[in-house]
């Protein structure tokens, strides 16, 4: 069950408050404006006045000089131009007024008059008053005295008010309208951090973080109510070959796809949760579904038998499925996680497909996994492993006409390993691709160093699933037969049947590559993955290797009988030659002599051996030849 992350909306109030701090900065900041703006604009009157009556003061000091009362009054008047000016009078020295102009309507109040001998100015809210002294000849003559009334400054004032109020308005709507905006934007921000937090971007489920805190919850709750809980862990099988084959991309929308099967399988009660790669997980919690475990994991199992159809292809998908249960198999989270991971392991050893409950066994089969794929990587790195050859004889001669390549290991502790207890392994872990590169090398050095010697035999290598679906396998061996200096005709790429049968279309174009280099190609175990007439004609081979299952109860056996002499007869047809693997009795080799196969291998001639005895008999067999 996929839950949505949710964030609470940021509170109405909360919105209104933030708000209205930013309508409270923006009206201080107005309040602040709107007095400078009337300081301002006072000073400057004042500064204007008092260049006026200095102008003025000085058109009218020869009149007071003079005594013409008339030219001081006539200049006085001309301040009626000037709608600021409410009353101008102009004394002598005696205080005696001399002149005066008063604007028609305002009132002339009375003020002591001031002896002044420098311009003096006096301000409030209604008015403004000036004193300047009139100058004659370095000698003051008067005083010329000037009120002025506010109503201009206000007018402006209030323009600048109005158009400061409105560009507040704006702001604040527009500080609004942003901090909406920031806030949703800041709430979806942290819905998408928190989504990444907890939800994996690829299938949309819970990711491990999730998965870990709801596991510790769910283990802390069980502990105290002393229940019981079960924790199921999936695994896709061969998932990495979609990946290595088909690219990333489509193993996304794939995975995508295989989620939404798994959640739509747990119900609206259980949560799966991406916990890996190609890896999922579910805790089960309630009583009745742990006691069937077996049956929910067997759920999941069937919902993934049907084919996923994506870009017109059938994809099948199968999921191997571990279970440990609490308390049973562990008190905390580290260890059921272990025993999980150990069953479900034992799952894919099974065949996979399939699920397992956590026994004590699964465990030490675990670990020894985990010790040996760990030690696999320093046998590469220590050169521990090695190279024996077991020979290809031609029929009805016996002519060595070639070799199979074998690996073994010298393990320090263990001494040699057969291939069936760690090439599995390797092929789970990818470690396959450096081994199978490592083999391929190390045969085309030894099969130069045979032909330097005037021994040319065919060198037969087998590639393994992951090798072959790698995209890079034509490149990889063709750097290594240069490496080499390797001679391609005298080496030959063995390929299961299965590989060969998962893509045709793939492998017969990859196939078609190789042989353009000049080497051979078998199809190994043949028998065993059911191909068609119809795909083997098409594919570019040139040998097919009877499986040994098939060999091994000739001729007792009829079923095999029919088998092996039919894939003769099915081979020739198809001009392909046949080798039979496992050969060990007398009357198998007659068998096959009357049925006419072309090589055989197997313990009745040699078992497999390390290079130097190999060289001895390669040498042993030109010798009988001269």
């Amino acid at each position: 069950m996929v839950n949505s992350a949710h964030h609470q909306p940021v509170p109405p109030k909360l919105r209104v408050a933030h708000i209205l701090a930013v309508g409270l900065a923006l009206l201080i900041a107005t309040v602040t404006l709107i007095s400078m703006e009337y300081a301002s604009l006072r000073h400057n009157m004042a500064v204007t006045m008092q260049i006026q009556m200095r102008i003025m003061a000085g058109n009218i000091a020869q009149a007071l000089v003079r005594g013409e009362r008339e030219v001081a009054s006539e200049v006085l008047a001309s301040l009626a131009e000037a709608p600021e000016i409410d009353t101008a009078t102009l004394y002598d020295m005696q205080q005696n007024r001399f002149a005066e102009y008063v604007r028609p309507g305002s009132l002339l109040r009375p003020f002591d008059m001031m002896v002044v001998a420098q311009a003096q100015r006096q301000a409030d809210l209604q008015k403004i008053e000036i004193w300047q002294p009139v100058i004659s000849d370095d000698m003051q003559i008067g005083v010329l005295y000037m009120r002025s009334n506010m109503k201009g400054l206000y007018r402006q004032l209030l323009w600048y008010i109005g158009t400061t109020v409105m560009v507040m308005l704006v702001t604040l709507f527009a500080a609004a309208l942003l901090l909406s905006r920031l806030q949703r934007a800041m709430l979806k921000a942290e819905e998408r951090a928190g989504f990444l937090a907890n939800y994996d971007t690829v299938t949309d489920l819970p990711n491990r973080h999730a998965f870990n805190r709801r596991f510790h919850a769910l283990l802390d709750e069980a502990r105290h109510r002393h229940g019981v809980l079960a924790l199921l862990v999936f695994d896709l099988d061969d998932f990495k070959v979609i990946n290595d084959t088909l690219g990333h991309d489509v193993g996304d929308k794939l995975l995508h796809l295989v989620a939404q099967r798994l959640v739509s399988a747990a119900g609206k009660k259980d949560t799966v949760y991406r916990v890996g790669g190609d890896e999922f997980a579910m805790i089960l919690n309630q009583p009745a579904d742990v006691e069937n475990v077996e049956a929910v994991a067997n759920r999941f199992i069937r919902a993934l038998t049907q084919p996923i159809v994506m870009n017109e292809r059938n994809f099948y998908i199968g999921v191997s499925i571990g279970a440990s249960i609490y308390p049973y198999d562990g008190d905390d989270a580290a260890h059921l996680l272990r025993d999980a991971d150990a069953a479900m392991y034992y799952a894919k050893s099974r065949g996979k497909n399939n699920f397992q409950m956590f026994s004590a066994e699964m465990h030490h089969k675990s670990s020894t996994r985990l010790i040996l794929e760990t030690e696999m990587r320093v046998a590469l790195e220590e050169r521990q492993f090695e190279l024996y050859y077991q020979p290809q004889f031609s029929l009805p001669g016996r002519k060595l006409v070639g070799v199979e390549a074998l690996i073994r290991w010298h393990h320090p502790q263990r001494g040699i390993l057969y291939p069936s207890s760690f090439i599995p392994i390797a092929e789970e872990t990818g470690l396959i691709v450096r081994i199978g590169e490592w083999v391929l090398r190390e045969a085309c050095k030894q099969a130069m160093e045979w032909k330097e010697m005037g021994v040319a035999l065919r060198m037969s290598v087998n590639l393994s699933g992951r090798q072959f679906r790698q995209e890079n396998l034509v490149q990889a061996v063709t750097k290594i037969i240069e490496q080499t200096g390797m001679d391609s005709s005298l080496l030959e790429l063995e390929i299961t049947e299965t590989v060969l049968m998962e893509d045709a279309e793939v492998t017969t174009a990859r196939l078609m590559d190789l042989k353009a280099m000049g080497m051979h190609l078998a199809i190994d175990d043949f028998g065993t993955g059911y191909s068609s007439m119809a795909y083997l004609k098409r594919f570019p081979v040139s040998r097919l290797k009877i499986d040994r299952s098939f060999i091994r109860d000739i001729p007792y056996d009829a079923d095999d009988v029919a088998i092996t002499t039919a894939t003769i007869q099915m081979a020739h047809s198809l001009k392909l030659e046949v080798v039979a693997e496992g050969v060990e009795t007398k009357a198998q080799l007659q068998f096959l002599l009357e049925q006419g196969s072309d090589m055989v291998q197997g313990y009745l001639f040699s078992h497999p051996m390390d290079a130097t005895h190999m060289t001895e008999i390669a040498l042993a067999s030109k010798a009988r030849q001269i």
